[in-house]
């Protein structure tokens, strides 16, 4: 019997221990959130062309670099077939990543795209592109990421690409904004395809911003492939103007900075948006750019709380750094050269 007893009462002892270091376990993992985190951006490696060479290199450089994920900014160029078997071997490429990785759909993975006869089909495409890419709740990657996805609304139940993730504080989201000018069709009579994402888009961000405002969350960031303009300066010039063109960023650009000026954390709008897009549209904000990214890589520009950066075509690591200034802060990252490219050298210099 008194063993019986002694053998309860260390156990009784080992619960109450294991209870009091409860606490402490909380309390060691609460300094990990504030010191903040990284994550990757991989640039729309596909300007030189059809080559993933590139793409893989980049994802094996920010697996190595323990991202704590990646989001990859469209899967193709604009020259490669828009094929199934393409869209899958693609799938099959970045699914390797070892962080999470969520896609940011671009223009050349579907606006472009053409069947057999040479028609259009990119409204085809894109549906497609949905089905491979965002058929489920889960981020590609060896470790996954579980994502909401607007698709989940009855209303907007085609546009599974717009998906949003919290992490640390912040809240991040894709949105389907193409380079090409959003894909404004002036030709096409009603654009049918614009209208209904621009309406979709619009309840997005609108969900995007109260959530992010109900919860206190100290940041969102944006991921789209085309560089809406919000921090360019608006022409208010009383002379007409005689461009045709319409501006096909001009309602998202409107609302997300009305609804900026409304949430109390920063703002920030990621794009890869590369000389020589389809609308041939450089604001002076985009030149500025451009120059800096000569000036030694991309870096992010604000307007009050309200940020922007493009990504080029290499990939970099954005830091989130809560109570600190900046709060994010772009952190190019250098490229390292393979193995194999490493054993080359040697053996030429041999």
């Amino acid at each position: 019997m008194t063993i019986r007893r002694s053998i309860a009462r260390l156990r009784l002892l080992a619960a109450g221990l294991l209870v009091a270091s409860l606490p402490w376990q909380v309390a060691l993992a609460a300094p990990a959130d504030q010191a903040g985190f990284e994550f990757a951006v991989l640039g729309h490696s596909f300007n030189a062309g059809p080559d993933d060479g590139p793409l893989k290199k980049a994802i094996a450089e920010t697996s190595a670099f323990n991202a704590s994920f990646v989001v990859a900014t469209g899967i193709k160029a604009a020259s490669e077939s828009c094929s199934d078997k393409l869209y899958s071997q693609r799938k099959e490429v970045l699914d390797a990543s070892g962080p999470p990785l969520i896609v940011s759909l671009s223009a050349s993975d579907w606006a472009n795209c053409r069947n057999s006869r040479g028609r259009v089909n990119a409204i085809e495409r894109l549906n497609r592109l949905r089905d491979v890419y965002f058929a489920d709740d889960q981020s590609l990657g060896q470790r996954k990421l579980t994502l909401s996805r607007l698709s989940s609304t009855a209303k907007f139940r085609s546009y599974a690409e717009n998906a949003h993730w919290e992490y640390g504080g912040v809240l991040f989201a894709t949105i389907n904004l193409p380079a090409n000018n959003n894909h404004f069709l002036p030709e096409a009579g009603r654009n049918s395809e614009f209208e209904d994402r621009l309406v979709a888009n619009r309840s997005w961000l609108q969900r995007l911003f109260a959530m992010a405002q109900r919860k206190k969350l100290d940041g969102i960031v944006l991921f789209s492939d085309g560089d809406v303009g919000v921090l360019d300066e608006d022409d208010n010039s009383l002379l007409p103007s005689f461009s045709s063109k319409q501006d096909g960023f001009a309602g998202p650009r409107k609302q997300i900075r009305t609804l900026a000026k409304k949430f109390s954390g920063k703002v920030l709008l990621v794009d890869t948006q590369r000389d020589g897009d389809a609308d041939g549209k450089e604001g002076k904000e985009g030149k500025s750019r451009k120059a800096a990214a000569r000036a030694g890589g991309p870096k992010i520009s604000w307007k009050g709380n309200l940020g922007h950066v493009s990504i080029d075509n290499d990939w970099s690591a954005i830091a989130v750094r809560p109570g600190k200034t900046p709060f994010f802060e772009v952190r190019q990252r250098a490229v390292r050269p393979s193995a194999q490219a490493r054993a080359k050298a040697s053996t030429v210099r041999r």
